[in-house]
């Protein structure tokens, strides 16, 4: 059965570079046969990724120009890309000032687009996946 997940940059970047979780989100997307929904936010966050392993020497230029044109091409047939809006933005702020949760920005806002789309969240982030859960929000089984 098909799956709306909303995924991350844990869940994307494997995808497209080698990555300790690329036979995990291999096998998630094998499974799960998700209709993942891509935000302009989770694509930013993806660039940000694959441009710091450049930095860190993890990876060459070539190989995240290969990586960005793959996910390009793959974003290009997830359907239009979701536009982060000031209420998600003001979501996250909400759940930031939740003091029982251990959240960083871009968790938060991962989470309230992921909320206001009703998609279950796909992350490989144990700490942000309690935190949507507690907030109500769906855990793909990524």
């Amino acid at each position: 059965m098909a799956l709306t997940a909303y995924a991350d940059a844990s869940v994307l970047v494997p995808l497209f570079i080698e990555d300790p979780f690329e036979e995990r989100a291999l096998r998630f997307v094998e499974l799960h046969r998700p209709a993942i929904l891509l935000s302009d936010f989770a694509a930013a966050e993806f660039a940000s990724a694959v441009a710091r392993r450049v930095r860190m020497r993890e990876i060459g230029r070539d190989a995240a120009r290969m990586a960005f044109s793959s996910f390009d091409a793959w974003a290009r047939f997830r359907g239009p890309r979701l536009q982060t809006t000031t209420a998600e933005v003001a979501a996250a702020d909400g759940f930031l000032r939740r003091l029982d949760l251990n959240l960083r920005t871009p968790d938060a806002l991962n989470i309230a687009i992921a909320q206001r789309h009703g998609a279950a969240l796909a992350t490989f982030d144990s700490r942000m996946a309690e935190a949507a859960r507690a907030l109500g929000v769906e855990v793909a089984a990524a």
